[in-house]
Formats: structure tokens, sequence, C-alpha cells
């Protein structure tokens, strides 16, 4: 099988004005919707939780605060899984609960796996 890497991006959403319950569900459906993928042997690895804030290095110098001033979407995070191609990773990033919040699941094979 091949790796490839799934990368969430969410809409910029501020979660420390969610509720311990709504925090609660939303960490459940994330721990389900990653468990099924380990329960099937495909996950790889998990990727760390990305902070907020950051810089963007650009051309000529040029130095921004925060990773995603340009768009709309910011990188939450990112897991590793296994698949046998790329449909078939694009199949497993369905029922990704950065989808159900107005995100998407960006899916990329890794070179040299």
């Amino acid at each position: 099988m091949k790796e490839f890497m799934l990368l969430f991006r969410q809409p910029n959403y501020d979660y420390s004005n969610a509720s311990p319950k709504e925090m609660e569900t939303l960490s459940k459906k994330w721990k389900d919707w990653a468990g099924n993928i380990a329960s099937q042997g495909k996950l790889a690895s998990h990727g760390p939780r990305l902070a907020m804030e950051g810089k963007v290095l650009k051309p000529g110098g040029m130095i921004t605060d925060g990773p995603f001033v340009e768009i709309k979407e910011q990188l939450g995070s990112f897991i590793i899984i296994k698949a046998e191609n790329l449909d078939d990773a694009t199949t497993l990033a369905h029922g990704c609960p950065a989808i159900d919040e107005g995100g998407s699941v960006e899916i990329r094979p890794i070179y040299g796996s």
C-alpha cells in the first residue's frame, strides 16, 4: 500500500467560543472517524494539531502574520493513511468532520512510500 496525507482545512473558526458539550461532540466525531480508518489498518500516523498563529515568508523576504492571510480556510492538522491508490485514499476521506464544518480535506500522495 502507498501512503497519503490527508490535510484538514477548516473555516477560520474560534473554538474558544464553543461550549464544552460542543467540543466533546466534535472530538467524538474526529475520534470515531479516525478510529474507523485505524480499525481497517489504514492509519499510518496521526499528525499533530497545528497552532492558529504563524508566519508566512514570501519571495523578496516579505513576511506576513498568520499562515492563512489570503485564504478563507486554515490548515488545522493532518494524518497519514495507507491506501492502494488516490481513489481509495479519497474514499477514506469521506465522512471527515472537517467537511461537516464547512471545510475540506486535501488528499496528497507521499512520494517514496
